[in-house]
């Protein structure tokens, strides 16, 4: 059994330590496992916002946020990033001079983002470094896909899935793929 455990342990990342086993002799056991993915930063955000599934994009701290003593778990995001909340924490409001009716802490977990990408890079699973196309096409019908708000160039991101749709027509001439970046 505990080889099992290790193996859960070594293939999914970190668990919760809520095992319960049975007798060994007994060939229906009960493990209990909740599955924490390495990915996620815990952080604090308005209780009427705090549902799981909701985006957002993280502007960075707001002026009222200098005195408070939270501010550090709820600025620990990356400026500019895009998360989605993976669960919420609602044993205890938190005080907050911005929230009316307080905070809760929240688990977050990087959010995925529709772009169009240079179709040479477009390959499921691969990571790139986010460039987007040099263009000066502001009224293009694409161009808000181009240029997604959530990316920051130059940083890192890996894509997650190959969108079926028919490839943009690029007023500049770039050959370009819809794709999901996480």
């Amino acid at each position: 059994m505990l080889l099992y455990y290790s193996s859960l342990v070594s293939r999914f990342g970190v668990f919760d330590e809520n095992i319960y086993i049975r007798s060994v002799s007994i060939i229906c056991y009960k493990v209990k496992l909740r599955m924490v993915d390495l990915n996620s930063i815990i952080t604090l955000i308005g209780t009427r916002l705090a549902i799981v599934g909701n985006e957002f994009i993280f502007y960075g701290p707001a002026a009222e946020c200098e005195g408070c003593k939270l501010k550090n778990t709820c600025n620990n995001l990356k400026v500019g990033n895009k998360y989605r909340i993976a669960s919420v924490k609602k044993e205890q409001v938190h005080k907050c001079a911005i929230h009316d009716i307080g905070v809760y802490a929240v688990e977050v977990v990087p959010g995925q983002t529709v772009a169009l990408v240079d179709s040479k890079k477009a390959f499921n699973g691969s990571k790139i470094v986010y460039e987007p196309p040099d263009c000066s096409e502001f009224d293009c019908a694409d161009y808000d896909r181009c240029h997604p708000v959530g990316l920051n160039v130059g940083d890192k991101y890996t894509i997650v899935e190959l969108l079926n749709e028919e490839r943009p027509q690029c007023q500049m001439g770039y050959s370009l793929k819809a794709v999901a970046l996480k």
